[in-house]
């Protein structure tokens, strides 16, 4: 069982890196390099008003079942496609220094590639992340940015963080153009469950009303992925129009059950 787990997790991780290169290669064809043009900064404010929202709705439901939130998370990443040189990163990361003065800023470079990583100081209701990779060995220099705001307790102060002028701020000094954005939710059941897994995954699927496009069930673990109407984004453009994803796992008789949101996927280990 924990291998086929850590197979779908695995699954997971490679298909947020190909919705990455998807979503970028339509950013750049609408959009071009023009970073100033007015569908850019259409998307920005679009990303803007819609996460907190994202969260908002996965937090919501999750909290009517009855599960404790322990763990949230709003990641955007970026495909850097205007950076042609290190020098131009370098400029990218020097720019981002002098916009947050106050963070913390360390460097890893190795023969492959370059990440510079900056962390925000110490909050109360969540901490923010920015990093920017950039590949030695390819030329154009292949480059990304991504942002990262998490927490643990889900509460009006966190949810009014993504309707901030702050949070706003943020997304116009970081990005170039319209980010890849995910949300997630993580939780347990606040009383032991004494209905089986899929009983469990329908009550939620219900509440998103959502419908099933796959999905991977064992004994003590299930994931599903689906699409819903509550939320915009997806990973598939055709037909599914895939924008859910929830996974829950029982760790035993007598133990707690784990829950966990996201929207188009999952971006936090469970």
């Amino acid at each position: 069982m924990k291998r086929n787990s850590k197979i779908f997790l695995g699954m997971v991780s490679i298909l947020c890196f190909f919705l990455v290169v998807i979503g970028n290669r339509t950013t750049e064809a609408n959009g071009g390099l023009d970073i100033f043009n007015k569908e850019k900064a259409d998307g920005r404010a679009s990303i803007f008003q819609n996460s907190g929202q994202d969260l908002a709705k996965i937090g919501s439901v999750l909290q009517a079942e009855n599960i404790l939130l322990n763990e949230w998370s709003y990641y955007a990443r970026e495909h850097l496609a205007g950076l042609k040189s290190e020098k131009e990163v370098q400029e990218y990361v020097d720019k981002l220094q002098k916009k947050f003065p106050e963070w913390n800023w360390s460097m890893k470079n190795t023969s492959e590639y370059r990440e510079v990583t900056a962390v925000s100081p110490t909050s109360k209701h969540h901490s923010e992340m920015l990093q920017i990779m950039a590949t030695h060995t390819k030329q154009p220099i292949d480059a990304y940015i991504v942002y990262r705001v998490s927490g643990r307790d889900w509460n009006k102060m966190s949810e009014g963080f993504f309707t901030s002028e702050q949070f706003k701020n943020r997304i116009s000094d970081i990005f170039r153009g319209k980010p890849t954005v995910f949300s997630c939710m993580k939780g347990v059941f606040s009383d032991k469950i004494d209905t089986a897994l899929p009983e469990e995954v329908n009550r939620l699927m219900s509440s998103f009303n959502a419908t099933e496009i796959e999905a991977l069930k064992e004994e003590n673990f299930m994931s599903v992925s689906a699409s819903s109407p509550q939320f915009t984004g997806s990973i598939d453009n055709k037909e599914n129009n895939m924008n859910l994803q929830i996974g829950i796992r029982s760790e035993g008789l007598g133990a707690g059950t784990t829950v966990v949101v996201g929207t188009p996927i999952i971006t936090i280990e469970y």
